[in-house]
């Protein structure tokens, strides 16, 4: 898969672009500047984003119904209007510790929320991975560094995710009716040669999972059983989270970010912070609404 045609889906550079998503009931992909303090929004036919200032770092976004999306941010789940942007404190997700923020999340076909937690400054063992559904929220897995790979098997049977701090991609059984892990967690891949980390991920109608690399600049593309088969470059080092868009979830974006790069690192990595776009037909998924 080295030959695919990458081009850019958004040229705005963010500092940490993140938590990519698709709405195919308005043709529209979000993702988040979480340095930056903002949502950005692309419909796919449109020439450029829109950037949506927000009050704190966020990181999940995840359609409700029509009118209304949950957002995963700092100290919380928060309701956000589509058409106006207000948003109201739905929940509160470790709002008492100023230490740490949300991160990597997706929903399960359930309609629960899979959400991590991190160390603003990626502090080892800080963060968690949490479940939310029908207004019930569970710790699930706590002394997480930096929570990432959240994605979930087609028949919602198997959940993926990572601390990308110690390179190995797990798995889990989960229960298909409500996304609430019923084993415990099992090694997927082990990144053993630590050529950059694992980022975010998402899993296609054949249940291969997606991975964006950290620092490596590299798409990734995981067999369910557990065989990396394939890997793409992207045009930034620090690609971060893939996502399925189109009306035919039949198409990949990749954020990625600048965070952390020096002047110079930034001139040898012009690209970084963009959004890039697939050329690769792809059976994917999109997102179920998350239940509230």
């Amino acid at each position: 898969m080295t030959d695919v045609k990458v081009g850019v889906f958004s040229s705005i550079a963010c500092r940490l672009g993140e938590g990519a998503t698709y709405d195919p009931a308005t043709g529209t992909a979000w993702w988040f500047d979480i340095e930056g303090k903002a949502l950005l929004e692309k419909p796919t036919d449109a020439d450029e984003a829109t950037v949506h200032p927000l009050p704190f770092m966020a990181s999940v976004l995840a359609v409700i119904d029509g009118d209304r999306q949950l957002m995963a941010a700092q100290d919380g789940l928060y309701v956000r209007d589509r058409r106006s942007g207000r948003l109201s404190l739905h929940r509160p997700m470790e709002a008492e510790n100023a230490a740490t923020r949300s991160n990597d999340g997706r929903v399960h076909p359930s309609g629960a929320l899979w959400v991590g937690t991190m160390g603003i400054d990626g502090e080892a063992g800080l963060g968690a991975i949490y479940w939310y559904r029908a207004g019930e929220m569970r710790q699930l897995y706590p002394g997480i560094g930096i929570p990432n790979s959240i994605c979930f098997s087609p028949d919602g049977c198997i959940a993926y995710f990572t601390d990308t701090k110690n390179y190995r991609l797990m798995r889990v059984d989960i229960d298909p009716d409500n996304g609430l892990p019923i084993g415990e967690p099992q090694l997927f891949f082990d990144h053993t040669s630590r050529e950059g980390g694992i980022d975010g991920s998402v899993c296609d109608a054949e249940g291969q999972v997606w991975n964006a690399r950290w620092g490596s600049g590299m798409l990734d593309t995981y067999a369910p059983g557990g065989t990396r088969i394939g890997s793409i470059a992207i045009g930034a080092s620090r690609v971060t989270c893939p996502a399925f868009v189109g009306q035919s979830a039949d198409r990949l974006i990749v954020t990625s970010a600048w965070s952390g790069l020096s002047d110079a690192e930034r001139r040898e990595d012009p690209d970084a912070g963009k959004t890039f776009v697939l050329d690769l037909p792809v059976k994917g998924r999109h997102e179920p609404k998350v239940l509230l």
